[in-house]
């Protein structure tokens, strides 16, 4: 409503003056200047909810960008042959999740994603290796990715165990762990000298750029985006959409 009644004053200020900009005199100029700048002034709000209405919009835009990103990249997202997959690889709904070793908030939402697949059977979820917090993240996720090449049915447990870690992990950090586990580490070795890694890396970073994501954990669900720990509600919510059409099934 502020809005309108500025628009509204700035409209009666100029209603008596050419149409054009540039045929206003100076002194048209100044007492039109004079007439907004005291109105904002009186009404310093205004500008809140003018700021507040172009947040919107933008984050409005970026979303509608964000879907249109989904479908373009749905391949890479949801099959690329390079990605780990937990839950049921055959499930009905996949939740994407791009994530850092390092990242506290990831081990903290760890948590939700252990609920997310014990209570939803038909859910298949694909884990993106997003190492953004410097090299150590990309020396542990350099590690997993070969884990998930020359053993896949142990990638799950490489991962929960490594992302529970309560210090920063690296890539020797993550090798120790891959003796812990009895996997064969000379193979892990071979993998991480392959093309398999670097590739993977590479296409990760890229959708993470093409979906504008700042951060993680980020998710993918559907066509809808999540930047942040969202929350295990947010993310059921929308596992919930895409299962039964509604946000509660």
């Amino acid at each position: 409503m502020r809005l309108l009644t500025a628009c509204l004053a700035a409209f009666l200020a100029i209603a008596t003056v050419p149409a054009s900009a540039a045929e206003f005199d100076a002194s048209q100029k100044a007492e039109i200047e004079s007439i907004v700048r005291g109105y904002l002034l009186a009404n310093p709000e205004v500008l809140e909810e003018a700021f507040a209405t172009l947040q919107e919009r933008r984050r409005e835009a970026e979303s509608v960008a964000q879907r249109d990103a989904v479908g373009d990249n749905k391949e890479a997202l949801f099959n690329s042959p390079r990605q780990a997959v937990l839950g049921n690889p055959g499930g009905d709904v996949t939740l994407v999740e791009f994530f850092d070793y390092n990242c506290g908030y990831c081990r903290q939402a760890s948590k939700d994603l252990e609920k997310l697949i014990s209570e939803n059977p038909n859910l298949k979820v694909v884990l993106k290796e997003f190492p953004v917090l410097g090299p150590p993240s990309v020396e542990a996720a350099q590690v997993g990715i070969a884990v998930n090449e020359v053993a896949p049915d142990r990638y799950g447990e490489f991962h929960d165990t490594l992302l529970a870690s309560e210090t920063r992990v690296d890539g020797k950090a993550a090798l120790a762990l891959v003796d812990t586990l009895g996997i064969d580490r000379a193979a892990v070795e071979a993998a991480m000298d392959s093309d398999v890694v670097q590739a993977t890396i590479e296409e990760v970073y890229g959708l993470a750029n093409t979906l504008s994501l700042t951060g993680t954990p980020s998710y993918v669900v559907g066509d809808a985006v999540f930047v942040g720990a969202v929350g295990y509600d947010t993310l059921q919510g929308h596992v919930n959409k895409l299962t039964c059409g509604e946000a509660t099934c």
